[in-house]
């Protein structure tokens, strides 16, 4: 199974992403603003998934809104 970002590049556990548009997060009085780095994604059993740490809260964001950092 291979899971991959918005533009189609491969993600593997430890990868560092960006989003690609501000994330209204159930349960976060914030918002995940455009453009943010999110380091060392850990991949899930469902490929549409990704988990994460953002300001130390443990959250699940879709692949579809992630960009691979080059």
């Amino acid at each position: 199974m291979e899971v991959k970002d918005s533009n189609g590049n491969i993600l593997t556990d430890g990868d560092a992403v960006l989003t690609t548009k501000d994330l209204k997060v159930r349960g976060m009085a914030k918002t995940i603003k455009r453009g943010t780095l999110v380091k060392g994604i850990r991949l899930t059993e469902n490929f549409e998934e990704v988990d994460c740490r953002i300001d130390g809260t443990a959250i699940v964001l879709r692949t579809e809104f992630l960009k691979k950092k080059s």
